[in-house]
């Protein structure tokens, strides 16, 4: 590509791949069904997360939506009597879910390098739990998000609960499952679940020059930051200070360190690469 950018196989046209600058740009691409997940894009999705995680050449993951959605959730319309699916005990549908949960969310949440969702539109129900599950969202002005499990008597899934509780608290977290409102960009940045709205045309210009700042930065200190602030939702206070002062005393040791101390003095950018 003429911007320097190097597709990837997804395996599927409905999800999109491309690396440019350190930053793996991931593009849920459905848009005339609003980006719903299917069981062509979800699998996708989660190699696709799971292999740029894993990618010392990538830097940040940027997650969107085509066209002015960036992902409804399930697909509400096939949901029920799918007479062509074999019969599956309770059990046996609880232990798919958890399977489907676990390498899509979950691994999103366990990426150690920064992850950032752009919100072009509308992010619903489990479309809602992978853009909260990213470290940031950015959000165009247009954009709304809403749990929607509420209005299909559904009850949550792929960590919507403990997202919502540990972002807006449990009052609010209650009051967005239980309505199933739809919350505005400007009422999502007030509530704690958005970090930054801007025009929508401006929006994948924005997500993808903080996507790159981050991709370029020091890789070994936002995995690090990472894991104090996931530790501090759970740790108490000197525990915390404890696991700080081991990981700031190694991140002092590396070369990342080192450099950023060099350009600091002679007042230039660093190069971590």
């Amino acid at each position: 590509m003429t911007d320097g950018s190097i597709s990837v196989d997804t395996g599927t046209d409905e999800l999109l791949c491309t690396i440019r600058d350190r930053v793996a740009v991931i593009t849920l691409n459905r848009p005339q069904a609003r980006n719903s997940l299917s069981d062509h894009l979800t699998p996708a999705l989660r190699r696709m997360i799971k292999q740029n995680g894993d990618d010392p050449e990538v830097g940040a993951l940027l997650i969107t939506g085509a066209g002015t959605a960036f992902c409804s959730g399930g697909d509400v319309k096939g949901m029920g009597g799918n007479s062509a699916t074999p019969a599956m005990s309770v059990s046996d549908k609880v232990a798919r879910l958890r399977e489907r949960q676990r390498t899509l969310t979950g691994v999103l949440v366990s990426v150690r390098k920064p992850t950032i969702a752009a919100l072009p539109g509308p992010a619903a129900g489990a479309g809602l739990a992978i853009a909260l599950a990213c470290d940031l969202r950015i959000a165009a002005e247009s954009a709304i998000m809403t749990t929607g499990y509420a209005r299909i008597a559904l009850t949550g899934d792929y960590g919507i609960s403990w997202l919502l509780t540990r972002l807006a608290g449990t009052a609010r977290a209650r009051e967005l499952m239980f309505l199933s409102d739809r919350i505005d960009a400007r009422r999502g940045e007030a509530l704690g679940l958005v970090n930054r709205v801007v025009p929508d045309s401006e929006l994948q210009r924005e997500a993808f020059a903080v996507a790159r700042t981050l991709a370029n930065g020091p890789a070994s200190a936002y995995a690090s930051m990472k894991d104090n602030l996931d530790l501090a939702l759970s740790a108490d206070f000197l525990t915390s200070l404890d696991h700080e002062a081991e990981r700031m005393v190694l991140a002092a040791g590396t070369a990342q360190h080192a450099e950023a101390v060099r350009a600091f003095i002679e007042k230039r950018s660093p190069s971590y690469r």
